[in-house]
């Protein structure tokens, strides 16, 4: 007998971007991806997303090597204190802003409504997880590698 139906999850494709680096450079979304990719959207002023920066440096350092990429997306309009917190919590991957705050485009692509946000995607840009910290950011990011 064939089946009438199924319930096939949606797979959603991370919306593309570019914007500029702290030095001007501009980076795209596309050139960033790793086997798997965070997008973290934050901003210097944001106390929570400050706090999980360690944690964000901590994995990053862990599983950069096995696969991992970042790329930030402030949500800063200084450019100033954007790149003072970048330097002040050793964040070593890419960060992008276009200095915007809460009208950044990329934030409304993505339809980010508070901070810290994060978007988990696959090697092919896909999203897999959103809005995880902590343990269990470092465990989705280990498990989508095939880490034990």
């Amino acid at each position: 007998m064939k089946s009438c139906c199924s319930r096939k999850k949606k797979v959603t494709k991370a919306p593309d971007f570019s914007a500029k680096t702290p030095d001007g450079k501009t980076v795209s979304l596309k050139e960033s991806l790793g086997k798997v990719t965070i997008i973290d959207f934050w901003a210097s002023w944001c106390g929570p997303c400050r706090a999980e920066n360690p944690n964000v440096v901590a994995i990053y350092n862990e599983l950069h090597s096995k696969g991992l990429n970042i790329i930030g997306v402030s949500l800063d309009d200084d450019a100033a204190k954007w790149k003072a917190a970048i330097a002040k919590d050793k964040l070593t991957w890419t960060q992008v802003s276009n200095l915007k705050g809460w009208e950044d485009p990329i934030a409304m692509a993505y339809e980010v409504d508070g901070i810290p946000a994060t978007f988990i995607l696959d090697a092919k840009g896909n999203i897999i997880a959103k809005n995880l910290s902590g343990e269990e950011l470092k465990a989705k990011i280990k498990e989508t590698l095939g880490i034990k």
